[in-house]
Formats: C-alpha cells, sequence, structure tokens
C-alpha cells in the first residue's frame, strides 16, 4: 500500500467522524505510549516499530518511561509487603 494513500484515507475517515484532526502517524506514538505504559521493555518497543536502537526509543520517548518507573516501583513495594505480611 503507498503511505500517502492509507494517510488520505485516514484524514477522510477522521473528519467523516468528525474527530478532532489527528496525523496517521500520531497513532504510531500513541501505540509507543501504550507500550510504555504496559510496561513493555524498550528494546521490544523499538523493534516493534522500526526503531534503529533502543537508545533512539529512549532518547524520543524516554519521558513517558517516568510513569512506568513509578509503577514498577509501587508494584515492588506491594510485593515485598505482601511478602511481610505473609510471612507474620
Amino acid at each position: 500500500m503507498n503511505p500517502e494513500s492509507v494517510a488520505k484515507r485516514f484524514d477522510r475517515l477522521v473528519a467523516k467522524c468528525t474527530l478532532p484532526r489527528i496525523r496517521f502517524h500520531d497513532l504510531r506514538h500513541t501505540h509507543v505510549a501504550h507500550l510504555i505504559a504496559a510496561g513493555e521493555q524498550p528494546l521490544l518497543i523499538a523493534r516493534r516499530v522500526g526503531h534503529a536502537s533502543s537508545s533512539f526509543t529512549m532518547d524520543r520517548c524516554g519521558h513517558l518511561f517516568e510513569a512506568a518507573d513509578s509503577q514498577a516501583a509501587s508494584a515492588v513495594a506491594a510485593m515485598v509487603d505482601s511478602a511481610v505480611v505473609t510471612k507474620l
């Protein structure tokens, strides 16, 4: 498929649905954000979206990992709390 044709078709569909204007390429960024929120690893994300390396993904999207880092810390704290309660 021609990428330009896909983008134009997407633009027409968005307009027809009276949605706010978004570019087809914006879906890619949304996908990356969802993968990060789901806790996926940067290497997997980079491969999925065709980045040359995970460091490129981190350079572009590293700010999104901050919330994921907080979630991971909370998950570990919950596991530790649970283990302590279980042993008591």
